[in-house]
């Protein structure tokens, strides 16, 4: 049947039962036929079509029956005592006595049940006709049997995805409860309800669930071998919504042990709404996110420079896309070229420069320090000595945890894209305010060790990492872009503002986590048959077993509960400008000795390694067992800093 004839069904057997509803409420309150049938016949037919008329306003005849919901009917129910109340109002206007109104209240009670038991019967029958198909042979068991849990179990009966067997829940007194037509288990009984139930997949319906709680689960469920998603968010499940819809694969962020904080609104676009925007390295992976973030808050134009043809050429697409309104103009080239970045600047006024573009992966660095040293450090003199120069308002330096005492050449360099900054800010000062934001690694940044352990997972593995106790601090990439740009919207001039990171993780918990994720089992000398095994491989040239945000420099808290200040020492702008001079010819010269030992001169805290050669006593080839610590995160990420 197409629409218009569906719609004429319903209403034509609704013309039909009305006045049967109406007659029933009649001898309930009269008491039998004869007195009921003594009121006008006009009664019997009024009261049905202003019931079919409030059911039309209420747009009932235009929902779909297999998919109609709670929230339909109470609008149905609502209108339906507007209609009684329209028939009420009637009577009184016409000086009615004889007729008992309390006829009406009888009557809605009535014709409500009607209602409710005709569209449920309907869709129970249509969904059963549509369930004819053979089912899916997907056993899933919902964690959580609470309210979410409930509707996604009602959701996944409509679908042909999932099969849905029973709920687990820890809460003892729900211990084989039915609901929603499943039964419920403890956790307790999670390993033999999994075997003899034949589940293969675990949805955890606990949207509002802690980090903390979550890895729990997780890790509880990773024993006994199924895998494991989540429920998207807490929502109203629609009825007959698409299960793969409502839930996901479980994310790393998921089990990020602290909660992102909202951006305050007053900082977020202080520098951005209706100015003129740059972003350098604006194809990065922060640059990127930045450009995400700036459209987003309606600027007056938005620069883009980047040397990479594909990426900038990605990025421009995506935002024309997203926002074909906002004016765009993507400039390709190198922030190292000082003509090229004055010829933007002279064409183009430009309020606020976010200065993300780097060179970041800390052994490719080490192995290429003059490249490395050259874009890194000119390319920050050359955009605060255009910033200063044409009087930009703001402009902010995406810096790194590597900065403080830095044991390679990237993080050095980072550290006199501060000082250059610090020096700017002292000779630019009432003019343009320049500031730093340092930070460390960030999801969904480029040079990740995710991807690498995916890639290694996806060969068999082993995964390799430089040393059981390398640890680093990460966070999420939007939060790092919007905690960015209000940094920079808090800046006086000179401040070096470091980010709340949170506690640092160990990669050897990350990777073994990664590895629980993936339902696998860590292959180690009490375990030889699991699936992969971990390889220590040695510290890689230049780097660090820790990480760290802050040195001996004073802190300070700021507007932000996530942001703090910190005032560096500088150096005079003119000694830093001959020793930066120094230090590109020794890069001419290519002498790593002399190059080594300016860039020393420029940062006293540079500690390199002797030859680029890792610590002594070189990390074990297979990870010890570790008894002190939970075998799931504390905190967790992975990503290198842009």
């Amino acid at each position: 049947m197409n629409r218009t004839a569906k719609i004429a069904l319903m209403v034509v057997v609704d013309l039909l039962a009305l006045p049967l509803c109406f007659l029933a409420a009649m001898l309930l309150r009269v008491g039998d036929a004869a007195s009921a049938m003594q009121y006008p016949l006009a009664a019997y037919v009024l009261v049905p079509l202003l019931t079919v008329g409030a059911f039309s306003l209420s747009d009932l005849y235009r929902a779909v029956i297999r998919f109609i919901d709670q929230r339909m009917l109470a609008v149905t129910g609502c209108t339906l005592a507007l209609a009684t109340l329209s028939v009420y109002l009637i009577l009184m206007g016409m000086n009615d006595d004889k007729f008992p109104r309390s006829t009406l209240i009888i009557y809605w009670f009535i014709a409500f049940s009607y209602v409710v038991t005709s569209r449920m019967a309907v869709r129970n029958f249509l969904r059963r006709q549509m369930n004819d198909a053979p089912q899916p042979d997907h056993a899933v068991a919902i964690y959580g049997a609470g309210e979410p849990g409930a509707q996604l179990a009602l959701t996944m009966r409509t679908s042909n995805e999932y099969r849905p067997v029973c709920f687990f829940d820890d809460k003892r007194a729900l211990h084989q409860r039915s609901i929603a037509g499943l039964r419920v288990f403890h956790t307790e009984h999670l390993a033999e309800t999994v075997r003899s139930l034949g589940v293969r997949s675990v949805i955890i319906a606990l949207p509002s669930v802690s980090p903390q709680r979550l890895r729990d689960i997780m890790e509880r469920l990773s024993m006994v071998g199924v895998n494991t998603r989540i429920l998207c968010r807490l929502l109203d499940l629609a009825d007959g919504a698409t299960p793969v819809h409502t839930v996901r694969d479980l994310k790393f962020e998921d089990l990020l042990g602290r909660q992102p904080v909202p951006p305050r609104a007053d900082l977020f676009d202080r520098c951005v709404r209706g100015k003129r925007v740059l972003v350098t390295g604006a194809g990065g992976s922060i640059g990127s996110e930045l450009c995400r973030q700036i459209a987003t808050l309606a600027p007056a134009e938005l620069h883009l420079i980047d040397h990479s043809e594909f990426a900038l050429y990605t990025i421009r697409q995506e935002l024309l896309g997203r926002h074909p309104e906002l004016r765009i103009s993507a400039h390709l080239g190198s922030v190292c070229s000082a003509r090229l970045v004055e010829r933007i600047f002279q064409e183009n006024p430009i309020d606020t420069i976010y200065h993300a573009a780097a060179y970041k992966h800390v052994p490719l660095v080490e192995s290429n320090i003059v490249v490395g040293l050259r874009n890194n450090v000119l390319g920050s003199q050359v955009i605060a000595a255009a910033a200063g120069k044409f009087k930009v308002g703001t402009c902010v330096l995406i810096s790194s945890d590597k900065a403080v005492r830095p044991t390679n050449i990237m993080g050095a360099s980072k550290r006199i894209a501060e000082l250059i900054f610090q020096a700017a800010a002292a000779v630019h000062g009432p003019d343009t305010t320049f500031c730093m934001v340092r930070f460390g690694n960030v999801l969904g940044s480029s040079g990740s060790v995710i991807p690498l352990f995916q890639r290694q997972l996806a060969e068999g593995g082993p995964l390799t990492i430089t040393h059981p106790e390398v640890s680093r601090y990460f966070m999420l990439i939007a939060e790092a872009a919007q905690l960015v740009i209000q940094a920079g919207a808090m800046a006086k001039g000179g401040d070096v503002f470091v980010l709340d990171m949170g506690e640092p993780v160990r990669i050897v918990d990350l990777a073994r986590t990664l590895i629980m994720m993936s339902g696998l089992t860590e292959k180690t000398a009490q375990n030889p048959a699991g699936d992969i095994g971990l390889k220590f491989v040695g510290l890689f040239p230049g780097e660090k077993l820790y990480e760290e945000l802050l040195t001996d420099g004073k802190v300070f808290p700021s507007d932000h509960p996530r942001i703090m200040r910190m005032k560096e020492h500088a150096l005079d702008p003119g000694v830093l400008d001959t020793y930066i001079t120094c230090l590109m010819l020794a890069c001419n010269t290519h002498d790593r000795a002399m190059i080594a030992s300016m860039v020393k001169a420029i940062v006293a805290e540079y500690m390199p390694q002797p030859n680029g050669a890792a610590p002594e006593n070189p990390a074990p080839t297979v990870a010890p067992p570790d008894k002190n610590r939970p075998a799931l995160l504390r905190s967790f990420s992975p990503h290198r800093i842009e």
